[in-house]
Order: C-alpha cells, then sequence, then structure tokens
C-alpha cells in the first residue's frame, strides 16, 4: 500500500500547480462526511464580517507573502 502511495504522490507532483490545487480541494472535501448548513452559514457570515471591517478600515489587510512567511517561520 505505501509504495502505492508513494507513486500516487509522485503522480501528483507532477501535476500544474493549479491541477494540485484541484486535487487537494476535492480530497479535502472528500473527507467531510457530510456537509453542515449552519457550519457553513457562520462561515459566510464571520467572512462577511472580517470584510465590512476591512471596508470600514477597523483593521489593515497584509499581503499573502507575508502571512505565508510569518506562518512559515512559526514551523522552523
Amino acid at each position: 500500500m505505501a509504495s502505492k502511495l508513494k507513486e500516487i504522490e509522485e503522480n501528483a507532483l507532477k501535476l500544474s500547480p493549479h491541477d494540485r490545487a484541484q486535487l487537494a480541494e476535492y480530497l479535502i472535501h472528500s473527507l467531510d462526511e457530510e456537509e453542515d448548513p449552519e457550519a457553513e452559514r457562520l462561515w459566510i457570515e464571520e467572512a462577511e464580517r472580517r470584510y465590512q471591517e476591512y471596508k470600514e478600515g477597523k483593521v489593515k489587510g497584509k499581503p499573502a507573502t507575508l502571512v505565508f512567511k510569518e506562518a512559515r517561520s512559526k514551523f522552523k
């Protein structure tokens, strides 16, 4: 089984970044046993609240490159 998994991994890494992202999204989604409409509603409300705060100038945005750099530095 491990060799088959390694083969799948190697093939997946040969995909374009876009295709790898789609595959990752599909695999993550496949782990969800069932959709939770309440959780989805709450995430949408949270996203809308955060966006409104951003539009009103209550919070400032950061470039994604900086956010990822900061996150990676925490795992070193």
